[in-house]
């Protein structure tokens, strides 16, 4: 008998282990739920936590009560059964804004968001001399056949 399994998919970036209390809160008013519950493991895109309910893959919510009284919002991408039980799953969001929310103080260097990306990429006076940025001219725009 052969066993297949799913291709391992490249993680974007690194996932830390840790304790943070945060509320949870229901987006979608047809699926209802609010609950206390506790980060386990995040990243710069998302986090793993406990919940005493099972949640629907794809329902929007709401995360409060995190480090620096921040707020951020997500949906649900996997919920799983912690123990045969069935009292507590892992669920798993995906965040819509993505970067340090969780108050990591040293995150690793694969968390840069956006504007640390564009800052990242904006030249600076050490930038003029290399490629690409010294393939123009520092005299501006050249117009070829306008005076």
């Amino acid at each position: 008998m052969e066993v297949t399994t799913a291709p391992q998919v490249a993680r974007r970036s690194t996932r830390v282990r840790v304790h943070i209390p945060l509320t949870v809160t229901s987006l979608d008013r047809l699926r209802p739920f609010a609950e206390r519950c506790e980060v386990i493991i995040v990243s710069a895109q998302g986090c793993g936590f406990r919940s005493s309910r099972a949640l629907q893959i794809g329902t929007p919510i709401f995360l409060s009560d995190l480090p620096a009284n921040k707020t951020v919002t997500g949906c649900v991408a996997s919920c799983l059964p912690l123990g045969s039980d069935s009292k507590q799953f892992l669920v798993g969001a995906s965040l819509y804004t993505h970067g340090n929310v969780w108050g990591i103080a040293n995150p690793p260097a694969d968390w840069n968001n956006g504007s640390e990306a564009k800052a990242a990429a904006t030249p600076t006076a050490s930038h003029k001399q290399t490629w690409p940025y010294n393939r123009f001219s520092v005299k501006g725009e050249a117009h070829p056949g306008k005076k």
